[in-house]
């Protein structure tokens, strides 16, 4: 099963006969039905016929939809696979036939290396494929020494690749080359296992089970090629009894989802003992597939008479319930609240007891919902059809778009009330990530957090000038006060910078950096005292521990917090640093400095990092000089290649394409 990447409620089916169905959740409809036929039997192989003509029947391995939703893939037990083209509603046209391995394909993706989109597929051969959209096969992946179970492609940075996992538990590495495996593990149970990344695509995990039928679900340390953590709760097996594979998904980065026992098993992944479990009303196989929807508010689930039930937690069921035709019926879950075990992380909290159940499908549908669990906010991945790759995940930013204002009327000034500090001037300024909040530090060193209340007023309690914030403090009294040093506050480059969370900020007035809790206003810790002083601050996105530090001297330092070091000097300014960002699609961070005419002469530089060590080595910069137009910065930094030496094959080069600044 696969659920539409941007239609959440399209469910895409998957059976034992060879047909594939696509399902509209919301009204109860089947929208689609193609049976299973072969479009070109000349264009066979004979021993494709051969094999057909012994036996005729054709189940499905796997479906999945394309990045974009426009192409349905589909995986057949017998040397096919079939792509056709979506138009919805209730259209799907075929566009091609590929005779893939020999036996049984095992499993199929899409993925875009190079910006082309591309198909692979893995099988009994033994063999991972990549095709293209004509059906010429573009790579052949060979090392595996047993049928590929699973694949999943990725990419970090630049680098796309594909993991890769057979029935003898052997896990591999591929870039899109012919230079054979860069890794080589064992999968936990050394058997059948699927891999699969969280939706941020920062995690991996995977899951398994050992021929004597126990299972693994376990988080990977990709730098090290070892298990993070291990998750605990499936039950240990009678010796030599197997009843298949346990199949699992992930679910809006927090939560993981598997089916054993006849029961759907959550975990947070921060936590390896299990969260709960439901028997979603019953009617479940031993081990039921499951899937995820994109938002994560909706879970299809298998059942013993070849049907499947649909889940909700509460966001899917006022999604379900916006289809109006047919009413939802709701009940409570016999586990209450307490009985969760919940740890107290946010996402985890959320997680409610209330259950929501859809009403029966049509009697002659295969369909058959029922009991829903009203889970975490999780999201869509699946490991019974692979993990969505990355590339679902584009960043969509879009240019900004500038308009002209002349109706002074459409202008909103809001006065932010005043606070017990005596009058100083406002050196920075920051509106929180979530949006409902602002952050002010002031000559005197002092932070001062104002939030929108949500109300009647301001129903979203987002930032707006149409109402005035409060002052916000919490009950100890404490105030966010930096340390000054001996420089003069007027001499002082004040800086500032906030968690991508909103659960620290971090500031300097000339003296030492110092950490806040946002909660508490606690100083956590204070570090990098001057000289040389700290001129710009930055969070790195992914970690709040890693901390970008422009100074005084034209020196950038990474530091890590956690250990209380710094990890890295970056050297390529002349003057002090006016500016740190990080990229989130790239992994680099960008920096600029400050020479004796800063509005007409900034220097700027690029730094890029990886964080895939078995595919890249640790780091290096390089300084993209200075192209200036007139006094507008209006900085390029032109192609820039920055060549890393594989830790293995000693040849591998990382491009970065031109970046407009």
């Amino acid at each position: 099963m696969d659920f539409h990447p941007s239609r959440h409620t399209l469910l895409l089916v998957g059976s034992a006969n060879g047909e594939f169905t696509l399902w509209e959740i919301g009204l109860r409809e089947r929208l689609v039905s193609k049976p299973f036929k072969i479009w070109d039997m000349q264009a066979c192989s004979a021993q494709f016929q051969s094999v057909l003509a012994k036996d005729s029947s054709m189940p499905i391995n796997r479906v999945t939809w394309s990045p974009d939703g426009d192409l349905i893939g589909v995986a057949f037990a017998k040397h096919l696979i079939h792509l056709y083209a979506y138009q919805q509603p209730n259209e799907a046209r075929q566009v091609l036939e590929i005779e893939a391995h020999s036996g049984g394909v095992n499993d199929i993706a899409f993925s875009r290396p190079n910006k082309q989109l591309c198909v692979v597929t893995c099988g009994d051969d033994k063999l991972i494929r990549v095709w293209d959209m004509h059906g010429q096969k573009i790579y052949s992946f060979e090392g595996h020494e047993a049928p590929v179970y699973s694949i999943c492609p990725h990419h970090k940075e630049t680098i796309q690749f594909i993991f890769s996992t057979s029935i003898d538990g052997k896990i591999k590495a591929w870039l899109y080359d012919n230079a054979g495996s860069r890794v080589d593990y064992d999968a936990p149970g050394k058997w059948c296992t699927t891999m699969l990344y969280s939706a941020d695509g920062t995690r991996l995990f995977s899951c398994g089970t050992s021929k004597e039928g126990d299972s693994h679900l376990v988080e990977w340390n990709e730098s090290e090629g070892s298990i993070k953590r291990t998750y605990s709760g499936f039950r240990k097996k009678a010796s030599g009894v197997v009843q298949g594979v346990v199949q699992f998904d992930t679910a809006q980065n927090h939560i993981l989802a598997a089916g054993e026992d006849n029961q759907i098993k959550f975990w947070d992944v921060d936590n390896t003992n299990m969260l709960t479990f439901i028997d979603a009303d019953g009617g479940l196989p031993g081990l039921p597939r499951l899937r995820f929807n994109k938002e994560g508010n909706l879970l299809a689930v298998t059942t013993v008479d070849n049907g499947f039930k649909i889940l909700a937690n509460s966001d899917g069921l006022r999604s379900l319930r916006a289809f109006g035709n047919r009413p939802f019926e709701a009940f409570r879950s016999p586990y209450e609240a307490s009985a969760m075990k919940v740890s107290g992380a946010p996402v985890v909290a959320g997680i409610s007891p209330n259950i929501g159940r859809m009403d029966n499908l049509d009697r002659n549908s295969p369909a058959k919902p029922s009991p829903i669990l009203n889970g975490a906010d999780p999201a869509s991945r699946s490991i019974d059809i692979k993990p969505r790759i990355s590339e679902e995940k584009p960043d969509k930013a879009k240019p900004w778009e500038l308009m002209e204002v002349l109706n002074p009327q459409q202008f909103r000034v809001a006065t932010l009330p005043e606070t017990p500090d005596q009058t100083s001037k406002v050196v920075r300024l920051l509106y929180t990530n979530s949006g409902v909040g602002l952050l002010a530090l002031g000559s005197n060193a002092i932070q001062r957090l104002w939030k929108w209340n949500r109300n009647e007023q301001n129903p979203s309690g987002k930032a707006t000038a149409s109402v005035v914030p409060q002052h916000w403090q919490p009950n100890s009294g404490l105030v966010m006060a930096n340390d000054i040093g001996e420089t003069p506050p007027e001499e002082s480059v004040p800086c500032i910078a906030l968690s991508k969370n909103d659960s620290y900020v971090m500031s300097a007035c000339g003296g030492k950096v110092s950490l806040f809790n946002m909660m508490t206003f606690k100083v956590m810790t204070t570090f990098m005292p001057p000289p040389p002083a700290s001129t710009f601050l930055a969070f790195h996105p992914q970690d709040n521990n890693i901390i970008a530090i422009g100074m005084e001297d034209s020196t950038i330092h990474i530091y890590n917090v956690r250990v209380d070091e710094v990890k890295i000097r970056l050297k390529g300014h002349q003057k002090r640093i006016t500016g740190l960002a990080f990229s989130n699609s790239l992994h680099i961070l960008v920096s600029s400095g400050a020479d004796a005419q800063v509005t007409t002469n900034d220097t700027l530089s690029i730094f890029a990092f990886s964080l895939v060590s078995h595919l890249l080595s640790s780091f290096c910069s390089y300084v993209c000089g200075p192209p200036i137009l007139g006094k507008r910065r209006n900085r390029s930094l032109y192609k820039c290649q920055l060549g890393r030496l594989h830790q293995e094959t000693q040849g591998f080069s990382l491009i970065l394409t031109k970046i407009a600044c």
